[in-house]
């Protein structure tokens, strides 16, 4: 049996104290992420270097001793792999020279640049040998719609408007786009699972965008095919599904996904999901980020509340999205203390 309490809850196990991890929980909110941060130049600089991308990807375990630690990467080093222009401007985001069209589109690369992600596999391959046994490594990529949307819009959208327009106004040109995009993140996960990481989580951060008329077609769809992708050649791998704003129609995804996880974003009541969800899936989440900022008796009661409502399921404890850089290392300590009491 696995010594990993990550992997045992990953795997269906009811655990007494819930495996814990937090996305992005190597980043800003950490004084030593700062220090290697500025050393590293630009944003994408720190994603492709392996050894201060290793340096950050293991701060947290350090500190916290989390039960897992998650490759520290962008999802938009896909996009820049198959050939876009993507950089980061300081206090402004991802940027991306957008797709207009179907030409646009052809100019990109017809398959991922593995020799562009090298970089990433490494850091991939160090953190494992860096990691202890016990604690796991997670890999990940962004789902096709996030990634699209991204790559439509040249930058982040409050609503996603510039990629909904296009899934009305040119519905093959994105179906053309999101083909590319499952057959990407099919390889780059795996890759990634070659170089040593046990389980991928992929994040669909922009599934509340979707009307029900097309979160199946351009959501749902095609992480079912990006399981199924990993799983045909890693039978052995685990694979979370994060879709943010999915709400009840999480109770499809969960059904019939394939996945092993299902990750609830701060909005999901965990008294409807714990007894609603497929019972075969472990869930994940989802202290709102706002409340670990906050600390306190606001802390220890959604805590308990979010440990009493699954506790009679697999469950991995973590937050509804990613830290806010604003978060007080000691809250995070508090989290530690209060999720393993």
């Amino acid at each position: 049996m696995t010594t990993s309490l990550f992997l045992r809850a990953l795997s269906g196990e009811k655990t007494a104290i819930p495996p814990l991890w937090l996305m992005r929980q190597a980043g800003r909110y950490l004084p030593e992420y700062r220090e290697v941060r500025a050393k590293a130049g630009g944003f994408l600089d720190l994603c492709y270097n392996p050894a201060f991308a290793t340096e950050v990807t293991l701060q947290p375990i350090r500190r916290f001793g989390f039960d897992a630690a998650i490759l520290f990467s962008d999802i938009l080093v896909v996009p820049h792999a198959l050939g876009q222009k993507v950089w980061f401007a300081e206090g402004e985001g991802p940027k991306l020279e957008a797709l207009a069209d179907a030409g646009d589109l052809a100019r990109l690369d017809e398959e991922l640049n593995l020799e562009r992600l090298a970089p990433v596999f490494e850091t991939v391959e160090r953190v494992r040998e860096a990691l202890p046994a016990e604690t796991a490594l997670i890999g990940f990529c962004g789902a096709p719609w996030t990634v699209a949307s991204y790559m439509l819009a040249g930058k982040g959208t409050p609503d996603q408007a510039p990629a909904r327009l296009v899934a009305y106004s040119d519905p093959v040109f994105l179906d053309r786009l999101i083909e590319r995009l499952v057959e990407a993140s099919i390889i780059y996960l795996n890759r990634q699972i070659d170089a040593g990481a046990q389980v991928v989580q992929v994040f669909e951060s922009f599934a509340s965008a979707l009307p029900p008329s097309l979160i199946e077609k351009l959501s749902f769809a095609p992480l079912r095919r990006i399981v199924a992708g990993v799983k045909a050649k890693h039978p052995q791998a685990k694979v979370i599904l994060f879709a943010r704003g999915a709400g009840p129609r999480l109770e499809g995804l969960a059904q019939c996904s394939g996945a092993d996880g299902i990750g609830l974003d701060w909005g999901v009541d965990p008294r409807w999901a714990a007894p609603t969800l497929n019972p075969e899936v472990t869930l994940q989440g989802n202290l709102d980020p706002l409340a670990l900022i906050a600390g306190g008796e606001a802390l220890r009661h959604d805590v308990a509340a979010i440990r009493e409502a699954m506790s009679e399921r697999a469950f991995i404890f973590n937050l509804g999205h990613g830290i806010q850089p604003q978060t007080p290392v000691a809250h995070v300590e508090q989290l530690v203390k209060l999720v393993r009491s």
